[in-house]
C-alpha cells in the first residue's frame, strides 16, 4: 500500500526529519463518537490502494460525486468544472456535511498562478456580538445555539464556485449540474454512512421537512439502499444551472431561505439584503517553504494555511538544530507483514508539540482579516518559527501559550470556544495542468437542521466565539455584522520549491482537527515517502493545544506508554477525517502521471483516466 521507489515518486523522497514509522494492524472498527461530535464515524475500509491515472483525476467523499467529477473531466472540463459538479452531487448525497446552503474555501492552480477563493458564510447585518449569549451574559449551550435560524450565516459556496468558474471554467456552467440533477430526479441509494448520520441525529425527527425526506412514516431511518429522490433540489439546481448563482441569492429561493431562518423556533436575523449583497472574494494565498517544497493554502478567515506553515516551519527549525536535539535521528521506515503503519512515539511527540504552538497562536490572533489585523507575516516568519521551536523539549508542553509575532496591532483575548468536527473535501487535476483543493461545509452534521427546497442550511455562525471579550480585551473571532467566522479548513496545493512545478493537491474535512489531518498526510507524503493512499491511511493523531489525540485502536500500548512518560495526556477518540489527495508521480522513463487516494474512514473514491 505504500511506495518506496524515489524514481517513481520524485516528490516523495527520504529525508532526515527526526520522524519515522513502525507498523501495526488496522482494525475495521472504531470506538463510538464523543457525545458532542457532529458527524459520527462510519467504519474503516481496509484494503484501499492508491489509484493511478495518466490524464486527469477527481476525488471526493462519495463515489457518486467523484464519478460526476470524472464525467466533467472526460468531457474536456477543467478541475474547477469537476469541483462544481462534485459539489452539486455532494449536496444531494452527503447533506449532513456540505451543500449549496453552506460555504467553502477553494484553492486553484491554473497552470501559471495560485488562486484562493473565499466562499465563507457571513454574519447577517442584524447579528451582534451577543448572538450566542444568554440573558445573564453566559454563553449558550452549543445545541441551543446550533439548531434553528440563529446559527445560519449567509451561504457562500455557490458565489465562490461561480467566481472560480469565470476565470477557470471550460465547460458551460449549466452542464456542470447535469449529474446532480439526474441523480436528484432518478434517485440515489442511501449509503451506510448517510444512514448512520440520519439515525444518530436527535434533532432530525423534530424537523417536518427532514423527517419526511429521511424517515419512514413510523419514524425509522430509511434503510441503506433505499432509493432517495429529491425533486425539490433538482428544481433548485436547474434554476442555478440556467440563471447562475443569482437563483439562490435573489427571488423565490432566497425568500424561502429567509422565511426558514426567521420563522424557526430559534430564529435568526438573515435578510434578503444579506443574501443579495453577499460577495465571494478572491484573496492572496499564503505560501510557505518547507525543505524542497512550497505549500500554498487559504489565508484568513481560514486559519489552515497559517497553522500548516507554522507546524512545518517548526519541524524544519527542529531539524536544523537536530545536532543539539535530545532525540537521536530515527531509523527509516521498517517493513513487516503487519497490515498498517503506526507513527513512532518520537514522531507523534514532535508533530503534536508543533501543533500545540500553532493552535495557541490560532486561538488568539486569527480571525476575519477584513475586521481584525491578523499578523500573518509575523506568524509564518521562519525566524519566529525557530524561536517557537526552542520551546519544544523531550517533555510535552501540555498547554502552549501564544507567542508574540511581529506586526501585532491590537491586544486580544483568547478564543475559548469549543472546536467542532464536520465538513467535506474535493480534489481534482485536469489534463491541461490545472488543479483544485476545495473544502466545503454546512458546519455541524446537517447544519442548522433547517431544510429548504431539498438542501440544508448551515450553522456556520457557531464557528464564532460565543464570548465577545475577556478582561476588557476583544476576542478576534467575536461575532460582528458581515464578518466571516474563523475556520480551520486547510485546502493545500504542493509545489516544487526550486522549479515551481505543481506536485499535488491535498485537503480534509474534520472541523478544528482538519489541521491535524492535513499535517499528518503531508508528513506522510513528503517526509515519509508514502503514496497518497498510504499517507491518508496513517492513524490520525495530533493536538489542538490540549490532550494529545490518538485514533483509537491504531496505536500500540508501548507507543502510548512512551507518550505518557513524556508528559502527554492521551485522549483516544474517533477522528473522522475524510482526506483526499492527488500527487504527481514520475516513472523511471521520466513520464508523469497522477496517483490519488481517498480516506478509508468515509465512502470516498479517487477516479481517473
Amino acid at each position: 500500500m505504500h511506495s518506496r521507489n524515489p524514481s517513481r515518486h520524485p516528490v516523495l523522497r527520504n529525508l532526515t526529519l527526526a520522524l519515522s514509522l513502525a507498523l501495526c494492524s488496522v482494525p475495521s472498527h472504531a470506538k463510538p463518537a464523543l457525545p458532542d461530535a457532529p458527524e459520527i464515524g462510519s467504519g474503516y475500509r481496509s484494503g484501499m490502494l492508491t489509484q493511478h491515472a495518466t490524464r486527469h483525476m477527481a476525488a471526493a467523499a462519495n463515489p457518486l460525486a467523484a464519478e460526476a467529477g470524472r464525467e466533467m473531466l472526460r468531457q474536456g472540463g477543467s478541475a474547477v468544472d469537476a469541483a462544481i459538479a462534485m459539489q452539486a452531487v455532494l449536496t444531494l448525497v452527503e447533506p449532513q456535511a456540505t451543500g449549496i446552503g453552506g460555504g467553502a474555501f477553494i484553492m486553484v492552480w491554473d497552470g501559471k498562478q495560485v488562486h484562493a477563493y473565499d466562499g465563507r458564510e457571513t454574519a447577517p447585518a442584524g447579528a451582534s456580538e451577543k448572538l450566542f449569549l444568554n440573558a445573564d451574559g453566559t454563553p449558550m449551550a452549543f445545541t441551543q445555539a446550533q439548531i434553528g435560524g440563529r446559527s445560519v450565516g449567509t451561504p457562500g459556496v455557490m458565489r465562490a464556485l461561480e467566481l472560480a468558474h469565470r476565470s477557470n471554467g471550460r465547460l458551460p456552467w449549466a452542464k456542470l449540474f447535469e449529474p446532480a440533477i439526474r441523480l436528484a430526479e432518478q434517485g440515489f441509494p442511501i449509503s451506510p454512512r448517510l444512514h448512520k448520520q440520519i439515525a444518530a441525529s436527535p434533532f432530525l425527527p423534530k424537523s417536518p421537512a427532514m423527517a419526511a425526506y429521511f424517515l419512514e412514516p413510523d419514524g425509522r431511518p430509511k434503510a441503506v439502499g433505499t432509493l432517495l429522490k429529491n425533486p425539490a433540489l433538482a428544481a433548485v439546481l436547474k434554476r442555478i444551472a440556467n440563471e447562475g448563482s443569482d437563483a439562490l441569492y435573489k427571488g423565490s429561493i432566497a425568500r424561502e431561505i429567509v422565511a426558514a431562518v426567521n420563522g424557526s423556533a430559534n430564529p435568526g436575523s438573515l435578510s434578503l439584503a444579506d443574501l443579495q449583497s453577499y460577495q465571494a472574494k478572491e484573496r492572496t494565498p499564503i505560501c510557505s517553504d518547507y525543505k524542497q517544497w512550497k505549500l500554498c493554502g487559504m489565508p484568513p478567515p481560514s486559519s489552515g494555511a497559517i497553522a500548516i506553515a507554522q507546524i512545518f516551519g517548526t519541524l524544519q527549525a527542529l531539524e536544523a538544530r537536530n545536532k543539539h536535539w535530545v532525540l537521536p535521528a530515527l531509523p527509516p521506515l521498517k517493513t513487516t507483514t503487519a497490515a498498517g503503519l503506526e507513527p513512532r512515539p518520537e514522531a507523534v511527540h514532535l508533530i503534536a508539540e508543533a501543533e500545540r504552538l500553532a493552535y495557541a497562536d490560532r486561538g488568539l490572533y486569527v480571525a476575519d482579516s477584513d475586521f481584525v489585523p491578523v499578523p500573518v507575516a509575523g506568524l509564518i516568519d521562519p525566524a519566529y518559527q525557530a524561536e517557537r521551536a526552542r520551546l519544544i523539549s523531550e517533555r510535552s508542553l501540555g498547554k502552549a501559550e501564544p507567542g508574540v509575532p511581529a506586526g501585532l496591532q491590537v491586544a486580544l483575548a483568547p478564543d475559548r470556544s469549543p472546536m467542532r468536527i464536520s465538513t467535506s473535501q474535493i480534489v481534482a487535476v485536469d489534463d491541461q495542468g490545472s488543479a483544485v483543493s476545495m473544502t466545503t461545509t454546512v458546519e455541524s452534521s446537517f447544519g442548522s437542521h433547517l431544510m429548504v427546497e431539498g438542501f440544508m442550511l448551515n450553522n456556520q455562525l457557531t464557528d464564532f466565539s460565543f464570548i465577545p471579550s475577556e478582561n476588557g480585551k476583544p476576542v478576534a473571532n467575536r461575532v460582528e455584522p458581515g464578518k466571516r467566522p474563523r475556520s480551520s479548513m486547510a485546502p493545500t496545493l504542493v509545489f516544487d520549491r526550486q522549479n515551481g512545478e505543481f506536485l499535488g493537491t491535498v485537503g480534509s474535512p474534520g472541523g478544528s482537527q482538519i489541521i491535524e489531518y492535513v499535517a499528518k498526510t503531508l508528513v506522510g507524503l513528503l517526509d515519509w515517502n508514502l503514496d497518497p493512499q498510504a499517507a491518508i491511511n496513517l492513524p490520525n493523531f495530533g493536538s489542538r493545544n490540549g490532550p494529545t489525540e490518538l485514533e483509537p485502536g491504531l496505536f500500540s500500548p508501548p507507543t502510548i506508554d512512551t507518550l505518557k512518560q513524556q508528559g502527554h495526556e492521551i485522549n483516544e477518540l474517533e477522528m473522522t477525517s475524510g482526506t483526499q489527495a492527488i500527487m504527481r508521480v514520475r516513472d523511471t522513463q521520466g513520464r508523469t502521471s497522477w496517483a490519488g487516494g481517498a480516506d478509508p474512514r468515509r465512502e470516498g473514491e479517487a477516479l481517473g483516466d
